[in-house]
């Protein structure tokens, strides 16, 4: 039988703690998966100038001694192109229904769009309390109040609008209040000192994704999907093998690069990133694999970890 003390503490809750699952909405690049990871205090979801850089709906886990709240990064809402973009968007869609509170963030440096009004008008025909979150308002400047009065039109009257910086951090603690104001009494889901569900797999897969963004830039936004095919962890050393899909021939050797420089970089920036999450030095071999049309494919898309979830 395996020792029972190894197993993790989950705390009885006093009758005044609150718990809950916000799911975290908005159009592309708004900055949600930065704010998650400035609430959680961790670097748990990839960041990246490319829009719709989420694509799996991500947990993570804030422990306060007020409250348990779970956040679930999805991905940005968008007009779909293709069978992965109608898989990322009826996750994010679903995951407003089966959430006790949403957090709608919107880019406020700039007036409010046609995305913004589209997505809350979904909003408007559900029955989950929201809070409308106004992101990047330390790049407001001198025009704030204009750019808050395009977004006063979408807000509805049950609606709480917060301005905040997930950069700067400006706004997240009254923003963190409000969350927890509007969650009920409740249980721990999850061990206090735990920051996110997802396995070890799944956060490395998603730092190597995060430099191929930000490496290849146009050149392979949103043609690439990695898969940790082997870990092994040692005392000193943890080697990790994962493999690169993309769709091209030309998109491999871009990929590649001149003598394997861009793979390099890739798996040098990569490795950095996996010694902080990993706490340790970390071996990692990087091989590109060709899967055309990959993401028209329901079967590759599952192959690759992108499901409709119902729960």
């Amino acid at each position: 039988m395996a020792n029972q003390s190894f197993l993790p503490v989950i705390p009885v809750a006093t009758p005044e703690f609150k718990s809950g699952f916000i799911a975290i909405i908005g159009r592309p690049n708004v900055g949600k998966s930065t704010l998650m990871n400035h609430l959680v205090g961790q670097k748990i979801a990839i960041t990246s100038p490319v829009a719709q850089t989420t694509r799996n709906r991500l947990r993570g886990i804030l422990t306060t001694p007020q409250a348990q709240i779970i956040f679930v990064d999805t991905p940005g809402i968008h007009k779909p192109h293709h069978e992965l973009g109608k898989v990322l968007v009826q996750n994010a869609v679903s995951a407003i229904n089966n959430a006790d509170v949403v957090l709608f963030v919107v880019d406020a440096s700039s007036d409010c769009g046609g995305g913004d009004r589209y997505i809350a008008e979904i909003l408007q025909k559900s029955q989950t309390p929201v809070v409308l979150g106004l992101n990047k308002t330390d790049l407001q400047g001198e025009t704030r109040e204009k750019l808050n009065e395009s977004y006063q039109e979408i807000c509805q009257e049950n609606w709480q609008m917060i301005n905040f910086s997930a950069v700067t951090g400006e706004g997240l603690e009254s923003l963190q209040q409000e969350l927890i104001n509007k969650l009920d009494y409740g249980p721990y889901y999850y061990p206090p000192d735990l920051v996110t569900d997802q396995p070890e797999r799944f956060i490395i897969g998603e730092l190597i994704r995060e430099q191929i963004l930000l490496f290849t830039k146009e050149e392979i936004p949103h043609s690439v999907a990695v898969t940790v095919e082997k870990m092994e962890e040692g005392e000193k050393l943890t080697k990790i093998y994962a493999a690169i899909n993309v769709e091209r021939n030309s998109q491999k050797s871009i990929m590649i690069g001149h003598k394997g420089s861009m793979l390099k970089q890739i798996g040098s920036a990569s490795r950095q990133q996996m010694q902080k999450l990993l706490s340790g030095k970390v071996y990692l071999e990087l091989f590109v694999k060709v899967e055309p049309k990959w993401r028209q494919s329901r079967l590759r898309l599952a192959e690759f970890g992108y499901q409709v979830v119902d729960d």
